[in-house]
């Protein structure tokens, strides 16, 4: 006699099996994580894999050319008063977005803490950094192409390769900081408001009480920080 359906009994699957069920039946992978926020990982995720491939690239192009590579301290130098100084409008970039990452970690941290004040204050503090950093960025793109002459297609300094190698690499990374500092605006006026302590609804919002979207922005702007890092040890120190 064929068995019934009460008597047939189902194997729990096991090994790798036993993870992809759990990943497919999202049973502990996004467990009592915010939906936004593991959204944010796997968009950090992805955006790795693109910068990875840019670097990666710019490498492969610098070592296979025989045209000379431009000298970066050179290219790179700022005069003041007739003397040139090696990397230093770099440095003061570099400098200014490392500062904030810091003042973003204080603003997660006083976002747990609910204070709405300090957080607010210190997102917007966050946003003049990276509005800071894109200035200088812009006057060093001004600089190479008004006053070196370099092109995306063309370099008279050496490798043309360098122009369109350069403009691409910061130019996608400008974007992102351009576009943290919109929503980090965003972010800091809704907690001005005390959107996130009266779960009010819109665009960007978290659960009553919760200040997800604060961690949700240090996220993505501790990538953009860490990224920038790269980019200055790959190709301005190499």
């Amino acid at each position: 006699m064929a068995p019934s359906d009460s008597d047939t009994t189902v194997a729990a699957p096991t090994g790798l099996t036993s993870i992809a069920a759990d990943w497919s039946s999202d049973q502990r992978t996004f467990k009592n994580v915010p939906w936004g926020k593991a959204m944010m990982w796997i968009f950090l995720l992805s955006d790795t894999f693109i910068f990875t491939i840019f670097l990666t690239s710019y490498m492969t192009v610098r070592m296979s050319t025989t045209v000379p590579w431009p000298n970066p301290s050179e290219v790179f130098a700022l005069t003041i008063g007739g003397t040139k100084f090696p990397l230093l409008l770099i440095a003061i970039m570099t400098f200014i977005l490392i500062s904030s990452s810091g003042t973003m970690a204080l603003a997660v941290n006083f976002g747990y803490r609910r204070d709405r004040k300090k957080t607010a204050i210190l997102l917007l503090i966050t946003a003049a950094f990276g509005a800071s950093f894109v200035g200088m960025q812009v006057f060093e793109w001004t600089k190479l192409i008004v006053e070196e002459g370099v092109r995306p297609w063309g370099n008279p300094m050496g490798a043309a390769q360098f122009g369109s190698t350069f403009f691409m690499i910061t130019g996608f990374h400008g974007t992102h900081v351009s576009i943290g500092v919109i929503f980090l605006i965003i972010v800091a006026r809704k907690v001005w408001r005390g959107e996130y302590d009266s779960n009010t609804r819109g665009f960007f919002t978290s659960q009553k009480g919760n200040y997800e979207a604060v961690e949700i922005m240090g996220l993505y702007w501790h990538f953009v920080d860490l990224v920038w890092v790269f980019i200055f040890a790959v190709f301005y120190l190499w």
